[in-house]
């Protein structure tokens, strides 16, 4: 046996325990290293400016921290605590209220009045109850969980910040990419991660202060409902819902019509069709315009857009991440063919 097959089978051999090893760890790495590759151009700002490695990677490492995942934190945290400490008596009245106005609907909905009735004998109040109360349990061990994660990521970003360049200059002699091809692919990774990194941050805080601003006005948390409505207008298709919807049924079980109303419209007028149908692609498009200076490296923000969405549809959470980078990658390699069939070949 050659000897290069004898390596090339240790190797493969040598891979599949590294796999087993590190498979709990395996997506936070290519988090930390993706979210490495999208701030790769604050890193080389800090390093010009401090001319230390490992004072850069460590102000990145703790920009990303306070930045991306305290905001994380601040509301898993705070969300599990006030989950807790609601009691069933409070789910009990929220839900009678929302049977009771079921029961009894406008004029003009009267038609369906029968098909809720017989939809309602399905319903066991406490029993619902129950199963909502449960959840706070399994949302208290996801907050641990994502928070325990959090901190993977952190540390393994601030190594890739720290050794990133040396990493890709050793896969660079193992793969034998040329230097032209190996450019090319990290140049257009890094555009198109720091586009969908910094779109991200800013629409979700865009998005998040909107939504504070007004719940701050109706006398609730402003800070913590507007992180989590910036995180939420993350999620495909319902978006921004899975939050105005409980505060405006919470505000008419207790009453407050106007305040339900106000909600439900400044949400779905403001938030959903201004700022997040309109003003978030134009967002998008100025960060593309800004970081991506020249024209081949540039991808259009519809697609950007469409990569986070698929990207959240499929992988959950860090899909914004991933979906984006997937796509990017492809495109590049589908550049890379194109280079090679444009070298002209003779006719016989």
């Amino acid at each position: 046996m050659k000897s290069k097959y004898f390596i090339l089978i240790l190797f493969a051999v040598s891979l599949y325990w590294m796999y087993l090893l590190y498979t709990p760890f395996i997506l936070a790495m290519t988090i930390a290293a993706l979210l490495s590759i999208s701030t790769a151009n604050i890193d080389a700002y800090f390093v010009k400016i401090f001319r230390s490695k490992l004072i850069a990677a460590s102000l990145s490492s703790f920009l990303m921290a306070s930045l991306f995942f305290a905001p994380l934190g601040y509301f898993l945290t705070t969300l599990t605590i006030m989950l807790n400490d609601i009691d069933k008596e409070t789910f009990d009245m929220v839900l009678m209220y929302l049977k009771n106005m079921a029961l009894n609907p406008p004029q003009s909905l009267e038609f369906l009045k029968p098909f809720i009735i017989d939809q309602l004998k399905y319903l066991d109040i406490n029993s619902f109850t129950s199963y909502i109360l449960s959840i706070t349990g399994t949302i208290g061990a996801f907050s641990a969980s994502f928070l325990k994660n959090a901190i993977l990521i952190v540390v393994f970003y601030f190594f890739a910040q720290y050794n990133g360049k040396k990493v890709v200059e050793f896969l660079q002699r193992v793969i034998q990419i040329s230097q032209t091809q190996s450019i090319q692919l990290v140049n257009e990774l890094t555009s198109v991660m720091s586009v969908v990194f910094y779109s991200i941050l800013a629409t979700a805080t865009f998005e998040g202060v909107l939504f504070g601003i007004a719940i701050s006005y109706m006398g609730y948390n402003g800070l913590l409902f507007g992180i989590m409505y910036g995180f939420a207008s993350l999620i495909p298709v319902v978006g921004g819902i899975v939050m105005w919807l409980p505060f405006m049924l919470w505000e008419f079980s207790v009453g407050s019509t106007a305040s339900a109303i106000f909600i439900a419209l400044y949400s779905i007028v403001v938030i959903s069709i201004i700022a997040d149908t309109f003003v978030k692609p134009l967002i998008i498009k100025d960060i593309n315009n800004r970081l991506l200076k020249a024209e081949d490296t540039r991808i259009h923000e519809i697609v950007i857009f469409f990569a986070i969405i698929a990207g959240l549809s499929t992988f959950g959470f860090w899909g914004m991440i991933l979906g984006p980078a997937i796509t990017a990658f492809f495109l590049t390699i589908l550049k890379l063919f194109e280079a090679y069939n444009n070298i002209e070949v003779p006719y016989n």
